[in-house]
């Protein structure tokens, strides 16, 4: 009946609702959306919130203690008894007000909670389901109270809403282990005009709503045609509404707009993870956990310490980043004690120190060996916010590669701002500070520098690879301005008389190439070096009655890494055209190990590719290349080997834990692009 219902309630919305686009807003200026962004890259801290009927088990079932907000389909818990949550679901102590309270006192800017997740339930009150929270005990719109709690403290309210639904009729495709579920007469357009229908709701009900934060998007149903047409239909509704890139498929791993082609979305997503230089060019934001799980767990007590957090909001700042940090309530509506207490630290710090986060830039400085920076421009120059983990024990904090006259230096922490002793010792800035660090977690000292940045970072030495067969150009570069880049070959220290770059040094033999910059015949930065190896090619090897394919053993199992498939009994083996999942019983719990041989065309050096979700490796001739092993979303990790033309054995190991799943093994070659590795490329022996 709940089916029909829903799908009635679909049919008479398309009948009765005009969906009138009035502009194609993926056309928008830069100026335009700068303006829209502009309170989020102010903002730079969010707080995450992941809350449902998964609360209720409290990721325990049968047994098991390692389940979250993935319940239904980690513990594969049939429809029909996933939906007896719904009538035990009844947070009586939820407070929104407090909620509030707890994420400004923070020092967050924003709060994103699911409006649905993955399981279809809703948290509001919803028109066209019953799978929602009026259909609780509880019948209060959690989202409407948090709407408005926001709303009187300036706080901006945002919605994660999931594509996938693993409750509705419609949503394709099911879940494998569903065997008595079935697909037919499911219409997936038809379930898309029901997401439209209630994220209307959810955009015109509860006043300004700062970001609609989509997830879910990976499955095959989905595309970039989809994500185009949703991201229009929200920014019609409200135009200044800000989303996010999981809204169509131009996610690529966890980091954010990494794949080529056009996507709709205006910021990227990394997931657990802070990227090394963050992603220049690209509005992002990191949401991570502050234990190990989204959703409330009871047993998880791997709490990430508040000096980590505060760290990681320094770290991701300095990178030109927001931190969204999540929490997962309980069933009953209150946030985990661990939770509470370090939003209660970070807010003790952010109060003394949210000035060095709010509104800033990323830093000038590729690299500082005791902490990160911050900046913002002021009158006549830059400020600098120095974040420093760890504190001189000379006193004395050595600022590298600045060539500007610094105007003055103090502690943030100092409420009368007093000067602390600054001075230059060639390219660095050298201040005095006191012999006990204001913070143990990060004390930020306050540079103020005088006109326009004059940062210089040692160069940059690069090449296609770090080795060779019989030739490489290698690149010393920098974006730093009026500044001589030189170099040497033998490893020593370049000096301004040393050879000068000026386009590609061609190497032919292994060599240790440092390069450092130079400005009116002095030193103005450190120097850096890199070696360049000229190798051999792994010979080839000689087989005799191949044919194309792939041999594959099929393993399940329970696994966080990948396991010695070679003490294990396949479930079943076979011939395959290419590395794929067709032979798999399940959709979880399973590993593949691939066995063939690839036919290089020429002698040179090869990079392999894994793209996976989870773990995989790949050996050459029993060499491992790629190392991409763990639990994680689809994360790509290369490698490169030097090979002479002919056939060598391959290897792919993977396994996948929960959650997607997915596998990508890629080459690039002499002369060639990267590309999957195609059929032609493959070969098993008989």
């Amino acid at each position: 009946m709940r089916y029909f219902i829903a799908i009635l309630l679909t049919w008479l919305s398309v009948a009765h609702t005009q969906e009138v686009r009035t502009k194609d807003y993926l056309q928008e200026s830069r100026q335009a959306r700068d303006a829209r962004m502009s309170w989020w890259r102010e903002a730079k801290f969010g707080m995450f919130i992941h809350w449902g009927l998964y609360a209720i088990p409290a990721g325990e079932w049968k047994g098991n203690t390692n389940h979250a907000e993935w319940i239904r389909t980690t513990a594969q818990i049939p429809l029909e008894e996933y939906e007896k949550f719904v009538s035990q679901f009844n947070p009586v102590k939820f407070n929104a007000a407090e909620w509030v309270r707890m994420a400004k006192d923070a020092g967050m800017k924003y709060i994103v909670i699911t409006s649905k997740h993955h399981d279809g339930f809703c948290l509001f009150d919803s028109k066209f389901t019953d799978f929602d929270i009026m259909s609780t005990p509880f019948k209060r719109d959690i989202l409407k109270e948090l709407a408005d709690a926001c709303h009187k403290e300036g706080i901006k309210i945002c919605w994660y809403h999931s594509i996938m639904d693993w409750h509705h009729p419609d949503y394709l495709p099911r879940r494998e282990w569903e065997k008595e579920r079935s697909a037919q007469g499911a219409d997936f357009d038809r379930y898309v005009q029901h997401m439209k229908n209630q994220l209307k709701e959810l955009v015109a009900n509860y006043g300004e709503i700062g970001v609609l934060w989509f997830d879910g998007e990976w499955e095959t149903t989905w595309n970039t045609t989809y994500g185009k047409d949703l991201y229009n239909y929200v920014r019609n509704l409200q135009p200044n509404i800000i989303i996010n890139n999981r809204v169509g498929a131009g996610r690529s791993g966890m980091e954010g707009f990494t794949k080529e082609g056009e996507f709709a979305g205006d910021f990227g997503t990394p997931e657990q993870e802070i990227p090394a230089t963050g992603l220049p060019g690209v509005n992002w934001e990191t949401c991570m956990t502050m234990n190990d799980h989204w959703g409330y767990n009871k047993h998880d007590l791997k709490w990430k310490s508040t000096e980590d957090l505060i760290r990681k909001l320094a770290d991701i700042a300095s990178k030109g980043g927001n931190f969204l940090l999540n929490v997962g309530p309980t069933s009953e509506g209150l946030f985990p004690q661990a939770s509470t207490d370090r939003l209660r630290e970070i807010g003790r710090w952010m109060k003394v120190n949210g000035e060095s986060i709010y509104g800033t830039l990323a830093s000038p400085f590729e690299n500082l060996e005791w902490g990160r920076c911050t900046q913002k421009p002021i009158e006549g120059g830059t400020r600098l916010y120095l974040h420093v983990f760890e504190w001189p024990a000379n006193s004395t904090l050595n600022v590298p590669g600045i060539l500007n006259d610094p105007k003055r230096a103090f502690l943030l922490s100092d409420p009368h701002r007093g000067s602390l002793d600054v001075g230059r010792q060639e390219d660095a800035i050298i201040i005095g500070v006191p012999a006990n660090a204001p913070d143990s977690y990060n004390s930020v000292v306050v540079l103020d520098i005088i006109g326009k940045l004059d940062v210089t970072s040692p160069p940059r030495i690069s090449a296609e690879f770090e080795i060779f067969v019989d030739g490489l150009d290698v690149s010393v570069t920098s974006d730093r301005e009026n500044v001589e880049l030189r170099y040497t070959l033998d490893g020593t220290v370049p000096s301004v008389n040393s050879l000068l770059a000026k386009g590609p040094i061609r190497l032919n033999e292994t060599k240790v190439v440092s390069a450092r910059c130079f400005r009116g015949g002095k030193p103005v930065s450190g120097a850096v070096s890199a070696k360049f190896s000229k190798v051999t090619p792994r010979p080839a090897v000689q087989v005799e009655g191949l044919s194309n394919g792939i041999l594959y053993a099929y393993f399940e199992g329970d696994w966080d890494n990948i396991p010695g498939f070679s003490k294990l009994e396949p479930v079943k083996k076979g011939v395959l055209a290419n590395f794929g999942f067709t032979p798999r019983n399940q959709a979880e719990h399973f590993g593949f190990q691939y066995a063939s041989f690839i036919r290089v065309p020429e002698d040179g050096v090869y990079a392999f590719f894994t793209d996976s979700d989870d773990g995989s490796r790949l050996y050459i001739d029993d060499t491992m290349v790629v190392d991409n092993d763990g639990l994680h979303g689809m994360k790509e990790k290369r490698g490169v080997i030097a090979l002479a033309a002919g056939l060598h054995s391959i290897r792919v190991d993977f396994f996948e834990k929960t959650g997607g799943d997915d596998l990508k093994v890629s080459i690039k070659g002499p002369k060639t692009e990267k590309q999957l590795i195609p059929d032609a490329m493959l070969f098993r022996g008989k």
